[in-house]
């Protein structure tokens, strides 16, 4: 028999009770003994002294419930926005999600950003309405909100379904939803079983988002919801299959060793088998040297796992969390990144390189950080999502490296890209080296990044030596001409190139295609390009006058307002950097009743360049990094042309 494994996800606003529910359902399932609470800093999944501290959820963590023979992997996330990029991590591995949403606040503007995740990444999902025991609680009203602003399919769930009875409300939703299914509820002539497996179904096929409601600090519905949960989820994993699997988390334990946090997706791994990967430079064939299976900060070494199981793996030097392994070649995106930089600042006494191996290991279990060393500076930049952030990251520091580190105000993380199409060229030939580089830079549509074409003809340059150029164009972010900021949004194709049999060296390409990119930057139209988010803002209708004004002071842009009742709702995009304090000022003046939505909606003309660029004061002909011009040989010298001159050198052309 086919055993069930299941890995749920649990996702709420701040404060609306998630981990305590969690703490129940791990209680009930005899996961743990006794049940802990956030405000007596003794909750199972939130076991870090940061966690402890300040009762939010910040690292994605697990545990592992059994009921009725079927085992559940709980992954509790995150539900502050400064740590997103941990829960969307985590998303991508979750069989089913759990949104909690308090009967007192309803929807509020990360319950959103976590429903759109959801959607995205086509997660089925059921709903727990928490804290009904509180004032002010009012299901009906919340269930309304759910309905208006994530979903009209969410149904209530009604029914023993232990006893094979589904309730006449979830008949008549799923009738509603189904031809086939009208028909038969009309006829009335199909058991509960039937009912049952159509109600998987729907859920599975994102059809129908079950509701449920309870208190979990006071432990009403919970156990109910539990086992509505067994019967309404479904696993199907294929263990016959050759090992295949997704990273989704990295960290280290206290000895400094690398754990890679792996789903199983197919197949069975055993210790010692060996596991390829993507790498940088092409497949990595790396043997596992450890299992083990982790239920909140404690796991257990085990010599196999199957389809369907969470685990962690020791041997794998360079997986990174999003990562397919085995048959999984893809490397999953993330939507939400951090739209912030700031500077590591540390005393004299610590050698830079110290700190910056810490914050490397930081890096690896929290990409999202991409953290810089700025050579000719001596100083480490890191991106980031807000001011805790930093708080947890300087506690980290602390803890775990014994290192005191404080950071700079956070500024907005500027790039830039070029309006227009130019073709850029490198050279790079000092005494006994040789490469030359062409390339056509053409404006891509906002948020594509950086793509690579390649119309270069292996006569005139050897394949390995092309792909030699993408590798090189790829490796770094590349400062643009305006601020230094990293371009984006960028086609780059190489047109052609050349080497010399004997002259070409490492590193030859990498200059050449440097000062390549660079010179055609030289040439065109720059754009600096800033964050922006996409808001949605629900206020009292006496308040949309203000709403708007605020928004277009900000230099932002609404779509016309949905007026209901008496509230207005309002959707647009804004700069970051105007409206970064914007939540304080609308609870401030709706005086708590207002509610705002702040996702990362990509990037877009800087709404103030100039004073920016003044600002920043980049000087390009000072970047060590990058020069725009190139080398040329000549009386067994190397000599240096401007870009602007260089060219009419170049062999190629």
């Amino acid at each position: 028999m086919k055993r069930k494994t299941t890995t749920i996800g649990l996702f709420a606003h701040v404060d609306a009770g998630k981990t305590t529910f969690a703490e129940q359902l791990l209680y009930h399932t005899r996961s743990i003994r006794e049940r802990g609470r956030v405000d007596h800093k003794d909750a199972y999944l939130d076991s870090h002294d940061i966690e402890k501290a300040r009762g939010i959820t910040v690292f994605a963590d697990q545990a592992v419930m059994s009921y009725e023979g079927a085992t559940y992997y709980l992954i509790d996330t995150p539900g502050h926005v400064d740590f997103s990029p941990e829960m969307e991590r985590a998303i991508q591995v979750m069989d089913y999600a759990i949104v909690v949403v308090s009967a007192v606040e309803g929807v509020q503007g990360h319950t959103e950003t976590v429903w759109q995740l959801l959607r995205k990444h086509r997660v089925p999902t059921l709903f727990f309405i928490n804290k009904t025991d509180r004032v002010g609680a009012e299901v009906d009203r919340v269930v309304g909100e759910i309905r208006l602003h994530l979903t009209a399919d969410a149904c209530m769930l009604t029914g023993n379904f232990a006893n094979g009875e589904v309730g006449e409300a979830l008949l008549e939703s799923m009738a509603e939803r189904d031809e086939r299914l009208l028909d038969a509820f009309l006829a009335g002539a199909e058991d509960g079983a039937f009912w049952l497996r159509e109600l998987q179904a729907k859920v599975r096929g994102h059809e129908l988002f079950p509701c449920a409601y309870g208190s979990a600090l006071q432990d009403i519905g919970v156990i109910e919801f539990l086992d509505q949960l067994h019967r309404l989820t479904t696993a199907d994993y294929d263990e016959e299959a050759p090992f295949g699997g997704r990273a989704y988390k990295i960290r280290h334990d206290s000895n400094g060793v690398r754990l890679t946090f792996i789903k199983a997706l197919r197949g069975t791994l055993k210790v010692r088998d060996e596991l390829s990967y993507g790498g940088g430079d092409g497949p990595l064939h790396e043997k596992v040297t450890r299992l083990l299976v982790f239920n909140g900060s404690k796991s257990h070494a085990v010599d196999q796992v199957s389809a369907g199981d969470l685990f962690a793996a020791t041997g794998l030097s360079g997986a990174e969390a999003g990562q397919g392994l085995g048959g999984f070649a893809d490397k999953r995106s993330y939507d939400l990144v951090p739209t912030l930089t700031s500077k590591v600042i540390f005393d004299e006494d610590l050698h830079a390189k110290d700190v910056l191996k810490a914050f490397r290991i930081l890096n690896a279990e929290d990409p999202s950080l991409n953290v810089i060393w700025e050579e000719s500076l001596q100083e480490i930049h890191i991106h980031v999502m807000g001011l805790i952030q930093l708080e947890v990251l300087q506690h980290l520091a602390k803890e775990r490296f014994q290192l005191d580190v404080s950071f700079g105000s956070p500024e907005i993380l500027y790039r830039e890209t070029i309006a227009s199409a130019v073709n850029g060229y490198g050279h790079f030939e000092p005494l006994k080296h040789y490469a030359e580089v062409h390339l056509r830079l053409e404006p891509g549509e906002r948020g594509s990044g950086l793509a690579f074409e390649n119309e270069c003809h292996a006569n005139d340059l050897s394949v390995g030596n092309q792909n030699l150029i993408q590798t090189h164009l790829f490796e770094r972010d590349h400062h643009g001409l305006l601020t230094g900021m990293p371009v984006t949004d960028i086609r780059i194709t190489l047109l052609t190139g050349a080497a010399h049999n004997e002259h070409t060296h490492g590193g030859d390409f990498r200059e050449a295609a440097f000062r390549a990119l660079r010179q055609g930057l030289e040439k065109a139209a720059n754009v600096l390009l800033e964050p922006y988010y996409a808001f949605k803002i629900k206020v009292e209708a006496d308040h949309l006058g203000k709403v708007l004004s605020d928004i277009q002071r900000a230099s932002g842009q609404f779509d016309p307002p949905h007026t209901a009742a008496a509230h207005a709702v309002v959707t647009g995009r804004v700069p970051v950097a105007t409206f970064m304090a914007y939540s304080t000022e609308l609870a401030s003046f709706t005086h708590g009743r207002g509610s705002i939505q702040l996702v990362f909606g990509g990037y877009d003309a800087c709404h103030n360049a100039q004073e920016v660029i003044e600002r920043k004061g980049y000087r390009k002909d000072a970047d060590p990094l990058y020069s725009s011009s190139s080398i040329f040989c000549a009386k067994g010298h190397g000599y240096t042309v401007a870009w602007d001159e260089a060219e009419a050198k170049m062999h190629l052309l």
